[in-house]
C-alpha cells in the first residue's frame, strides 16, 4: 500500500499569465522543465563547479536526527568545509545536508549566475538560498515557517519530491507548536500500521531533475529526498493569502519563541509530549472522521 499522490503537473515552458491562472491562483503546484536552460548556471552549476567557487567556506550540516531539546532553532549538527562536504558527497552515501545556505551572502558572484524570473510575484531577492544533500539523505516532512511561496529549482541529480497541502495536517501526524510532522515517519515508504491515518491524506509527487523548476504554493507539506548527490535553489514570494499571511507572523513573532521557551522549562519532556499530542491529535480526528 502507498500514499496517495498524484503527479505533480509538468509544463515545458510557460507564460506569466498561464502560470497565475492555472497554478498560483488555484494554489496547484507544477514543475517547469525547461525554464532556465538560458540561465549560465544551467550548465555551470553543478558540485565540481560549487567546491570550485565555495570550497573554502565552512558549511553548516544537518543530518536526520530527531529533534532534541538541547538544540536551538536550526542549530546545525556539524561544520566542514565546502569541498571537503562535496568530496565525501561524490564519495559515499551520507545524512549530512546544507539548508538555508544564502549564496549572496557566503559567494556573491553566483547571483550573476541566474536571473529572477517574473511569474507575477515580488520575489524576495536577498534569500536565494541553496540546499545540498547525499544519495538517500532526506528533510523531514515540514512547512516553512513564513508559509512562502517558492520556487525550487534543481542542480544535478534526482530527487524524489512529496507535497501536502494544509488541509491535509489532520491526517499527517502533525507536531503541534512546530512545522513538522512525527520525524519517524518514511514519506517514501510509511508503516500505514503505526501510521493507519495516512491513507487518508492526498497529495502529490515528482522526481526533480538537473535545470527543472518545482513551484511550491504557500504553506504546502513538502518532504524531499536525494536519489543522487545534488542541489537545489529556492526563491520565495511571501504568501498573498490573508489568513497565511497572519499565520507566518504568528509562526515568527510567537509560536517559535514559546517553543524554544519550553525547551529551556522543559527540556526533553516539552519534545516528548508534543510528539505524542501529534499521535493522539491525530488519532482523535480519524475516529471522529470514522464515525
Amino acid at each position: 500500500m502507498k500514499l496517495n499522490l498524484e503527479q505533480i503537473p509538468r509544463v515545458k515552458t510557460i507564460t506569466k499569465a498561464d502560470f497565475l491562472k492555472q497554478y498560483f491562483k488555484p494554489q496547484k503546484p507544477v514543475v517547469v522543465e525547461r525554464f532556465i536552460e538560458d540561465w549560465p548556471a544551467y550548465t555551470k552549476w553543478n558540485l565540481d563547479y560549487m567546491s570550485k567557487v565555495a570550497g573554502t567556506k565552512t558549511v553548516p550540516l544537518y543530518d536526520d536526527r530527531p529533534v532534541d531539546y538541547k538544540d536551538g532553532f536550526n542549530q546545525p549538527h556539524a561544520k566542514m568545509k565546502m569541498s571537503a562536504y562535496i568530496n565525501l558527497l561524490k564519495k559515499e552515501p551520507t545524512k549530512y545536508r546544507i539548508f538555508l545556505w544564502n549564496i549572496l551572502k557566503e559567494v556573491p558572484a553566483l547571483q550573476q549566475d541566474f536571473t529572477y524570473p517574473d511569474f507575477g510575484l515580488r520575489l524576495i531577492k536577498g534569500l536565494p538560498m541553496l540546499f545540498f544533500g547525499g544519495t538517500n539523505s532526506h528533510t523531514f516532512m515540514h512547512y516553512d515557517i513564513d508559509l512562502a511561496n517558492i520556487f525550487h529549482f534543481h542542480f544535478q541529480g534526482n530527487k524524489e519530491i512529496v507535497l501536502f497541502n494544509q488541509q491535509q495536517n489532520k491526517y499527517l501526524y502533525k507536531v503541534p507548536h512546530a512545522l513538522i510532522t512525527r520525524e519517524d515517519i518514511n514519506f517514501s515508504d510509511p508503516d500505514f500500521n503505526k501510521w493507519p491515518a495516512l491513507q487518508h491524506a492526498s497529495g502529490y509527487k515528482t522526481i526533480l531533475k538537473h535545470g527543472e523548476m518545482l513551484y511550491i504554493p504557500e504553506g504546502y507539506w513538502h518532504y524531499m529526498k536525494y536519489l543522487t548527490p545534488g542541489f537545489s535553489m529556492s526563491l520565495r514570494a511571501i504568501p498573498r493569502n490573508p489568513k497565511n499571511l497572519a499565520k507566518a507572523i504568528y509562526n515568527i513573532v510567537i509560536m517559535r519563541h514559546f517553543d524554544n521557551m519550553m525547551r529551556r522549562l522543559k527540556g526533553q519532556a516539552w519534545i516528548d509530549w508534543k510528539n505524542k499530542q501529534a499521535v493522539i491529535r491525530t488519532n482523535t480526528h480519524m475516529n471522529q472522521h470514522a464515525t
